[in-house]
């Protein structure tokens, strides 16, 4: 399967929300640092979720996997040299969280990754944060992007990063937490902040102390111990933004669930953001569901991406759809995420005829009228999800291109969308 064809449909029915992928990860990696086994129940069976285990095992972890549960048997604070060389597949995550993991490490860790790790994901933020804080950490070719050579352990304790990228902040500081002595780390131009806020949250829930001053000055005191913890991960709020959109562009009723406001999902901002726009949703706190109301009609805006940037395909879909223009701003790093998706987005809505201008940090959209077209994905998980949803709303079908990608974050979307109705066919 490499190809969708896709025909206007109409949707109805429930769906269970895929789990988060950021969440997964996270839980997997406290579990590394934890004494003895924990259980990780509900997780995202995605490549980059294979990715994490497999670095997981190399740093000595025994991970246990099922179609339901992982079960990690950590290290309980003790950080072992690598087995290997850390393959991170398409995974930005697992290349900084892992990455900054090592530099607590007095050995040598190389990291490498697809195309799009070595070529499109930056890390000269992390290198420098690293290297002010007394390890090696280099980029082989001098570039600074993957492969990379990181060597620990940490003699400084201060720190000065760029923090438009929120991963290798979350990846310092969760080094941090478990580091041998305490740190400062000062971050200027903080973006995607609630992708920080979740980090913390994981920080609250092991009772790790920290300071944050506005997401400014991070202060850690280090030397956490963390016991074994049973965790059943929650439904993605990026993936859910996805069957959202196809339902109200397709003017159908759809019940999403898991979907819980309290979790600290940035994405979540998208369910305000949607209803400010004239989308309708009954959401029901108790039963953890969202429906997507017939009858809305959406109206255009200015968006302010930065808290969800990932979302920026999606929202650029949407505005397509929605009465007169729809400026999406502050989205300048969803460049450097596993495409330049500002670009990519543009170009391919523009082959189903819309009017989408492309700006340096985001998009102006106005209100098109979408035909089918053949598209490209650029290896993008968020663009297979954001084309296939506008496909399904456009006048006629439409080919989307290079469709593995979408098991990043939603393995099963074409089942899941199939039984709600959706009229998409696997072609080789």
């Amino acid at each position: 399967m490499s190809r969708y064809l896709i025909k206007p449909s109409t949707l109805k029915g429930e769906l269970v929300v895929p789990p988060s992928k950021s969440h997964t990860l996270r839980a997997l990696y406290f579990a590394l640092m934890a004494k003895g086994v924990s259980q990780i129940r509900g997780y995202l069976p995605s490549p980059d979720t294979h990715a994490m285990i497999r670095a997981l095992r190399l740093f000595g972890a025994i991970v246990d996997v099922s179609n339901t549960e992982l079960k990690v048997d950590g290290l309980g604070g003790k950080v072992q040299p690598a087995e290997d060389v850390i393959d991170c597949g398409n995974s930005g995550q697992v290349l900084r969280f892992m990455g900054a993991f090592a530099s607590l490490i007095p050995s040598y860790t190389v990291f490498t990754g697809d195309a799009s790790i070595r070529h499109n994901r930056p890390l000269k933020p992390m290198l420098d944060g690293l290297t002010q804080l007394g390890a090696m950490a280099v980029s082989t070719r001098d570039d600074g992007y993957a492969p990379m050579i990181i060597r620990g352990p940490w003699t400084g304790s201060k720190a000065t990063i760029s923090g438009e990228d929120s991963q290798p902040i979350s990846g310092i500081l969760m080094a941090a937490s478990f580091g041998a002595h305490p740190i400062e780390l000062h971050v200027t131009n903080p973006g995607e902040k609630p992708w920080i806020e979740l980090t913390l949250h994981w920080f609250d829930k092991f009772k790790i102390p920290y300071a944050n001053e506005n997401y400014h000055r991070y202060a850690i005191q280090g030397g956490a111990k963390i016991e074994h913890f049973s965790y059943t991960v929650p439904g993605d709020f990026s993936t859910a933004a996805f069957p959202i959109a196809a339902a109200l562009l397709t003017h159908s009723e759809v019940t999403l669930y898991p979907i819980d406001m309290n979790d600290p999902q940035g994405d979540k901002a998208i369910i305000p953001l949607l209803q400010q726009m004239g989308a309708r949703f009954e959401i029901d706190a108790a039963q953890k569901t969202l429906t997507v109301k017939k009858g809305g009609t959406l109206r255009g805006c200015l968006i302010d991406c930065n808290d969800f940037v990932d979302a920026l395909p999606i929202l650029a879909v949407l505005g397509c759809f929605a009465e007169g223009e729809t400026e999406i701003v502050n989205a300048t790093i969803a460049r450097k995420k596993e495409s330049d998706r500002i670009h990519s987005i543009a170009t391919e809505l523009k082959k189903m005829g819309a009017d989408i201008e492309e700006r340096e940090d985001g998009l102006l959209i106005r209100q098109s009228k979408l035909k089918g077209a053949t598209l490209q994905t650029y290896h993008d998980h968020r663009l297979v999800l954001s084309l296939s949803v506008a496909a399904l709303a456009a006048s006629d079908e439409s080919i989307i291109e290079g469709v593995k990608a979408a098991e990043k974050t939603y393995p099963n979307f074409l089942e899941d969308f199939t039984a709600l109705g959706a009229k998409i066919e696997a072609i080789s």
